[in-house]
C-alpha cells in the first residue's frame, strides 16, 4: 500500500505537467496554407482570412491584437459594415482597388494604399472593379483607461509618397517607410493611432538586416511580402534563440520581451520587404 502510495505522489505531478500549457514566445503561420474564417466583416463576396488573433488556433495569444489577417473582396463585392467601440484598425492595400466608407463619406483606394481608421466610426469595404481587392487588416484594442478623441477627417495614402530612411539604432542595410505610427508623434506619415506603436515597411539589401532586439512593452507581426531569409526569434543568452528559414508569405508574431529580428539572403540583387506592425501590451498594475 505504502508504494501504491509514492508511485501515485509520483505520476500526480507528471500528469500536472502534461495538463499545462506553456504559451509560447513567438507564432508562426504560412499565410498560403491558412484557411479563411467568418468574421463580422464576411460575406459571400467578402472573405477573411486570420493570421493571428481572432479566428486563429492561439486567438488567445496576441495580447492587445485582436486581429491580423488579409480581407479579398470578390469583383463587385462588399464587406459587412462594423463599427468599433475600443478598436482601431489599419488597412494595407496588396493588391487590387476599391472603395472605404467611413462613416457617411466614401474614399476610393488602390493597391499599397493605407489608412487608419478610429474607434467608434462605422466603415465598410467594397469593390466595384473587375478584379478581386486583397487587403492587409489590423485590429488593435485601445485599454479601458485610455481618453478616446472625436473622430478626425479620413486620409488615406500610399507607399510612393513616402521616402525610404534609416531608423536610429538599425543598420543602414534596412531602410524604412514609417506609415502609422502614435497620435502624439509626427514622424509617420499618419500620426494618428492610441495602442499602436509603428506600422511599417522594412527593405531589406542584400544581406542586410535590422539586427535582433527585444521590444519590453510591445508585441510585434511581421509579413513577408517578398524576398527570403531568417527570422530571428526567441530568447537566449545571446539575444537569438533560433534562426527560421523565411519566405514571401510567412508570418511571425513576437510576444514582448521576445528576440525579433530578420537577416536577408546575401546574393547580388536579393531584397526582401516585410510589413510589421507593433503594438504596446496593458503593463500590470502597481498594487504597492
Amino acid at each position: 500500500m505504502q508504494k501504491l502510495f509514492v508511485v501515485l505522489l509520483a505520476i500526480g505531478p507528471a500528469l500536472l505537467a502534461q495538463e499545462r500549457k506553456v504559451e509560447p514566445t513567438w507564432l508562426y503561420r504560412d499565410v498560403s496554407a491558412l484557411r479563411e474564417h467568418d468574421s463580422d466583416l464576411t460575406s459571400n463576396s467578402c472573405h477573411y482570412t486570420p493570421i493571428f488573433g481572432e479566428g486563429d488556433i492561439e486567438s488567445q495569444l496576441p495580447q492587445s491584437v485582436a486581429r491580423f489577417g488579409e480581407l479579398t473582396v470578390d469583383a463587385h463585392g462588399t464587406c459587412q459594415a462594423v463599427e468599433y467601440p475600443r478598436q482601431e484598425e489599419l488597412y494595407f492595400v496588396r493588391d487590387g482597388s476599391g472603395v472605404l466608407r467611413y462613416g457617411d463619406e466614401s474614399h476610393p483606394f488602390a493597391q499599397n494604399d493605407f489608412t487608419y481608421v478610429p474607434p467608434t466610426v462605422r466603415h465598410s469595404v467594397s469593390n466595384p472593379s473587375n478584379q478581386p481587392l486583397r487587403l492587409v487588416v489590423t485590429s488593435v484594442r485601445i485599454p479601458s483607461d485610455t481618453p478616446i478623441s472625436q473622430p478626425a477627417k479620413l486620409e488615406v495614402a500610399n507607399l510612393g509618397e513616402l521616402k525610404e530612411q534609416t531608423v536610429e539604432g538599425h543598420p543602414k542595410s534596412v531602410l524604412y517607410k514609417l506609415l502609422i505610427g502614435p497620435r502624439t508623434a509626427a514622424r509617420d506619415r499618419l500620426n494618428a493611432t492610441y495602442t499602436v506603436a509603428d506600422f511599417f515597411l522594412m527593405d531589406f539589401a542584400p544581406g542586410g538586416t535590422n539586427f535582433p532586439h527585444h521590444h519590453e512593452l510591445a508585441e510585434e507581426i511581421y509579413l513577408v511580402l517578398d524576398g527570403e531569409g531568417q527570422i530571428a526569434a526567441g530568447g537566449g543568452m545571446d539575444g537569438v534563440e533560433g534562426l527560421h528559414p523565411a519566405k514571401s508569405g510567412d508570418a511571425y508574431y513576437f510576444r514582448p520581451n521576445c528576440t525579433v529580428g530578420f537577416y536577408n539572403q546575401y546574393t547580388p540583387g536579393a531584397k526582401a520587404h516585410i510589413l510589421a506592425v507593433r503594438a504596446f501590451v496593458p503593463q500590470p498594475k502597481n498594487s504597492d
